[in-house]
């Protein structure tokens, strides 16, 4: 069963502020330029019908100190080429984002540092 995410301010703050430990939590240390992935789990929310097509996620993130990971949800993460501004599916440094069990999310640094995801799912 997975931690919920509470999303209700008047109860536990918005933006992970006063979240709970979460029970449903991934960790890794990149290597160097490849592309490293977590698939989004299947764990359905508190009261959450069994038979639900997609488990909503609030995934947060947190990276070792200095750390430049570019992040992609369903697609390579990579580092950007050039000096100017150009179309990507990649996000540097992420705190937050929400997904859904059938999501793949792609990890890419040129160095090596540690990453951990916390997963709290989302009941609506």
């Amino acid at each position: 069963m997975a931690t919920n995410y509470n999303i209700d301010k008047t109860k536990s703050g918005v933006n992970g502020f006063g979240l709970p430990f979460c029970n449903t939590i991934y960790s890794a240390t990149l290597t160097t330029n490849t592309d490293t992935t977590v698939a989004v789990p299947l764990t359905a929310a508190v009261g959450a019908p069994t038979a639900t097509t997609f488990n909503k996620f609030m995934a947060v993130f947190s990276y070792s100190s200095g750390a430049n990971v570019f992040v992609a949800l369903n697609a390579a993460a990579a580092v950007p080429a050039g000096n100017t501004f150009a179309a990507t599916t990649s996000e540097l440094n992420p705190n937050a984002k929400m997904v859904k069990s059938t999501d793949v999310i792609h990890f890419y640094s040129s160095g090596t540092p540690s990453i951990t995801v916390a997963f709290y799912a989302i009941q609506e």
